[in-house]
């Protein structure tokens, strides 16, 4: 499979050495110096996008309207995703797009879910919630913690929302740190007077979210529709 990374940086440079390793090609490597517009995308089966918010929606329509299938692991874009859904339907095209393609964060989103359910009537716990990011990271929270926080709320209808600052005991506090050469740490904390119940998900290094991208592509690769890492992992959201 020929896959066109969109997205240069040092999770591009992961994803091209396992690609490699699992008998994948990368026939294109688009960053600041070669654009969309300037890469021959005359052989490319799939694209992985790990850029910026703002680019990742023209990135995902531009591939949309090649009909060249799209992995997108950049963050912080998801408001305009009705109107990329709109052009991938239209162009008949494929889009797989998830907050964390690790697949150890994947079975942590299970998890977390699971853990939801079972505290909802628990009122004596406070709950809040901790990430950890190297300090490149633009986005915060993560979107990996947002997702988390989502999964949470869907289940929790004690909590209304989530903020860095809660103001009531109806916003789940978000705490996000921003460190040097740190992968990426996510904790759920559930706090009473009398005990804690915690569970945390630890990267050790950007191989694991490298790994799920390329599963991602090669899930999509000759695909059609919009899809999320739980279609590729089987998860039931």
């Amino acid at each position: 499979m020929n896959i066109a990374l969109i997205g240069y940086g040092k999770m591009g440079k992961a994803i091209e050495e396992i690609a490699i390793e699992r008998g994948h090609n990368i026939n294109a490597k688009i960053n600041s110096t070669l654009t969309v517009d300037l890469a021959d995308w005359s052989n490319t089966d799939v694209c992985i996008e790990f850029t910026r918010p703002e680019l990742a929606a023209n990135h995902i329509e531009f591939c949309a309207k090649k009909q060249i299938p799209i992995v997108v692991g950049t963050t912080a874009w998801y408001d305009e995703l009705a109107r990329v859904r709109k052009t991938i339907i239209k162009n008949d095209s494929a889009l797989l797009y998830a907050s964390n393609f690790s697949v150890g964060v994947n079975l942590f989103f299970e998890l977390n879910r699971h853990l939801a359910l079972l505290m909802e009537g628990q009122k004596s716990y406070t709950l809040s919630v901790e990430e950890t990011h190297h300090i490149q990271k633009l986005d915060a929270p993560s979107g990996t913690a947002i997702s988390l926080l989502e999964d949470i709320l869907k289940i929790n209808l004690n909590y209304k929302g989530w903020s860095l600052r809660p103001n009531n005991q109806q916003e789940i506090e978000v705490q996000a740190h921003r460190l040097p050469n740190i992968p990426g740490t996510h904790k759920i904390n559930y706090d009473s007077d009398i005990d804690s119940i915690q569970i945390q998900h630890i990267a050790h290094n950007r191989k694991g979210f490298a790994l799920g991208a390329v599963l991602a592509a090669e899930f999509i690769f000759e695909r059609k529709g919009i899809f999320t890492m739980s279609d590729v992992l089987k998860i039931t959201p």
